[in-house]
């Protein structure tokens, strides 16, 4: 072996990582990690637990220890520089400043005669939790860009994440059907409506929504085998019924807002006309009728379900016609104005991340019963808590998401073509719901999300297809 061959570089960029690499075993280990975290965390009610986050936190400082044990190896550091991870370090910039000790006036002592906090936070804890969980996910997002980084590797998260998906989907229709106590029979919400493991049954319906779009973008793979589209078209149906009962309206939304963009998709990008050009457009005609009808067919498979189940109220609910007599923004009209004017009074930094139930009580004008915590918009809540600052960070963000998972599609064949489309579906669709929600606060949300992200943008060549 020449001096060349023995040297060795101290940064590998994962773009460069050739198929058919072998992997070693510490970076094997490095990618279960990085499935296993959000699997768990979904399983413990949607790690919306501190004592959740205690055990995350193990899992992170594994991650890392094997990643620079990986490194100590010789085999270089392994790092994809993609730029999506900008704005999530713009965001930890932000949360650090809001902590910085230059609240002026906050300083003075509160009732209990103790010194206040002099944080521009108005919620220094929360914010600097908050702060903490987007480390946690800087370096969850780094892993996944660094080590989902060949064809072997690709499959099988896309597998974890329809499996998975679907049976969280026939767990939580269970569930329903049977309506136990609690969540797993034991854990009681008093103040929210659970499904599955979630807490909030809108998270759940949005949880489906990530796993969704890569089961629909497979289920609509131009080779793919009839016993698979069989196993992908049940699990989708689970989904879809999963979601009808949770009666949420924003998730329903984002199910439908899924199922759009991925045949919007393949139908702009032209992928069914077949490599054949000389073939006649009749064969391209078909293809779409076809889908079009495979399509109507799953939703009537899926609202047939949800009514022999006897989940017709939830239904109702779900697009709008149920409950007239109650408000069908659910208290929305009152927490976003609420919202723009807490951002008009904070403009460049925010209240602070977290921050919003406090800042809320300010301009509240109901009886001060209820506390509200979130916005329920994502992007109003964003504003209010880091003002255009964050707001920047998002938008850049969501931009780069799109333009990398775009020309990824455009790029790739088979199964990383499939995978980045439905990927990118399932990211599409939960920042639909998040107009009227916040499903990216649970933290189970946001690992699939980041792990989707991934998966959309990675540049992993592929030759075949699931």
């Amino acid at each position: 072996m020449n001096d060349t061959q023995e040297i060795r570089q101290p940064i590998v960029n994962a773009e460069n990582v050739i198929i058919g690499d072998e992997s070693s075993r510490l970076s094997s280990i490095i990618f279960l990690l990085l499935c296993v975290v959000p699997m768990f965390t979904t399983v413990m009610f949607g790690g919306v637990d501190n004592m959740t986050w205690v055990i995350i936190s193990v899992f992170w400082a594994a991650i890392i220890l094997l990643w620079l044990a990986e490194t100590w190896k010789g085999r270089g550091f392994l790092f994809n520089p993609s730029s999506l991870q900008i704005p999530i370090i713009g965001l930890i910039t932000i949360g650090l400043v809001q902590l910085l000790p230059l609240g002026g006036d906050r300083g003075a002592e509160g009732l209990s005669g103790q010194q206040t906090s002099q944080a521009l936070s108005l919620e220094p804890y929360a914010t600097r939790f908050f702060a903490i969980r987007l480390v946690v996910y800087l370096v969850f997002f780094a892993g996944c860009l660094a080590f989902i980084n060949n064809e072997k590797r690709l499959k099988k998260a896309v597998l974890m994440v329809i499996v998975f998906g679907a049976a969280m989907a026939f767990f939580g229709v269970l569930q329903r059907l049977a309506n136990p106590d609690g969540i797993y029979g034991f854990r009681d919400t008093p103040q929210a409506k659970p499904f599955g493991p979630f807490v909030n049954q809108h998270h759940f319906a949005a949880f489906m929504q990530l796993t969704g779009g890569l089961t629909l973008s497979l289920l609509f793979g131009k080779n793919i085998s009839r016993e698979k589209q069989i196993m992908l078209a049940t699990a989708i149906i689970i989904m879809g019924v999963a979601v009808v009962l949770t009666s949420s309206r924003g998730g329903i939304l984002g199910f439908v807002a899924v199922f759009l963009f991925i045949i919007l998709v393949n139908f702009l990008s032209g992928r069914w006309m077949g490599e054949r050009r000389s073939q006649a457009e009749r064969s391209t005609v078909q293809r779409k009728i076809g889908t079009a009808l495979a399509g109507v067919t799953l939703i009537i498979m899926i609202l047939g379900v949800v009514l022999f189940v006897g989940g017709d109220d939830s239904l109702l609910r779900g697009i709008g016609v149920a409950n007239s007599n109650v408000d069908i923004s659910s208290g929305r009209l009152h927490f976003w104005p609420i919202a723009i004017r807490i951002f008009l009074d904070h403009p460049f930094i925010g209240a602070g991340f977290d921050a919003f139930g406090v800042a809320f009580t300010k301009y509240d004008t109901w009886s001060g019963a209820l506390r509200v915590e979130q916005a329920h918009n994502e992007y109003l809540q964003t504003l209010a808590d880091s003002g255009l600052a964050g707001f920047a960070c998002i938008a850049g963000f969501i931009y780069l998401l799109f333009r990398k998972g775009l020309r990824t599609i455009s790029d790739a064949k088979g199964l990383r073509r499939e995978a980045a489309i439905g990927a990118l579906a399932g990211c599409f669709g939960i920042l639909i719901h998040s107009f009227f929600d916040f499903p990216l606060r649970t933290p189970s949300n946001a690992f699939f999300f980041l792990l989707l992200c991934a998966v959309a943008t990675v540049p992993v060549k592929s030759r075949q297809v699931l």
